[in-house]
């Protein structure tokens, strides 16, 4: 069932404890969307927190190469690829239940700021019921440096210097004339993501976990992002976990990270649920 196309993983709740861990509430659907470059089984322990909650899991990664230059052209691949995760829920026939999302890195929020956008503008779409996000290590803004640095972590393990060399100086010159030089030009064909996000018309709760110690991901344009958030007046909360890596924040301080998540996760399901009960024509 789904799209044979797609790679994804889904993990549905062990019957019988559902019910009593959202108090008959249908299971939340917890989407993850993990970071360039990452595996199965580096989501494995996120999708495992939120699954012991009685939650539906299901965990994609958008492959490196079309989040590091297919987009880099603009060539719009992942918003077919965001379709197609959205669609798993009317495939699982789960469309009805609350649909919450966990964001990794800049890899995860280019393809969720596909999805944010199919769900305000495409009409089956916007039946689904989303009551949050949380982003873990972005989204940054144009940062060459940090761009670098992600693409030389995902290839150091399997290309040799030389080669790895070659990619790493002809990926940094066209992320400095696309994104830098050029896009004053290009913003009206191909925004990029931050800028597009900053609008976001979405109303439901986001919740931004980074560190300061991140050297891929720019601190100051997470607090940026937070910071035009709120003065929307949109419901946006904000941890530092200050001396933690990029996407390490769960691995330096488990306890900490996972109270965070699963807290606001309840707190999202908890608020949507009050409001449908005074808006039941919603």
């Amino acid at each position: 069932m789904g799209d044979t196309d797609l790679e994804y993983s889904i993990l549905l709740p062990v019957p019988g404890l559902s019910g009593s861990q959202w108090d008959q509430q249908r299971e939340p659907v917890v989407i993850l969307l993990g970071w360039a470059g990452c595996k199965e089984q580096h989501l494995a322990k996120y999708s495992s927190f939120y699954h012991k909650q009685g939650c539906i899991v299901i965990s994609h990664t958008a492959a490196w190469r079309t989040i590091f230059f297919a987009e880099s052209f603009g060539l719009g691949y992942l918003r077919e690829e965001a379709r197609k995760v959205l669609n798993l829920l009317f495939d699982y026939e789960i469309e009805v239940n609350t649909v919450f999302f966990h964001v990794f890195s800049n890899g995860g929020f280019m393809l969720y700021r596909y999805m944010a956008e199919l769900l305000h503008s495409e009409p089956q779409m916007r039946k689904l019921h989303v009551v949050g996000t949380t982003f873990d290590s972005g989204p940054g803004n144009r940062n060459v440096y940090g761009s670098v640095q992600a693409l030389n972590t995902i290839l150091r393990p399997s290309t040799g210097w030389p080669l790895r060399f070659l990619l790493l100086g002809a990926f940094a010159i066209l992320v400095f004339t696309l994104r830098i030089v050029l896009y004053p030009m290009t913003r009206f064909f191909h925004e990029n993501h931050y800028d597009a996000m900053k609008r976001d018309p979405s109303l439901w709760p986001q919740l931004y976990l980074y560190s300061r110690a991140d050297r891929i991901i720019a601190y100051k344009d997470v607090e940026a992002m937070v910071s035009a958030r709120r003065q929307r007046h949109l419901p946006t909360q904000s941890l530092d976990f200050d001396k933690s890596e990029h996407v390490s924040h769960y691995r330096r301080y488990p306890e900490k990270y996972s109270s965070a998540c699963i807290v606001f996760l309840r707190d999202c399901v908890n608020r949507a649920a009050n409001s449908m009960s005074h808006h039941p024509s919603f």
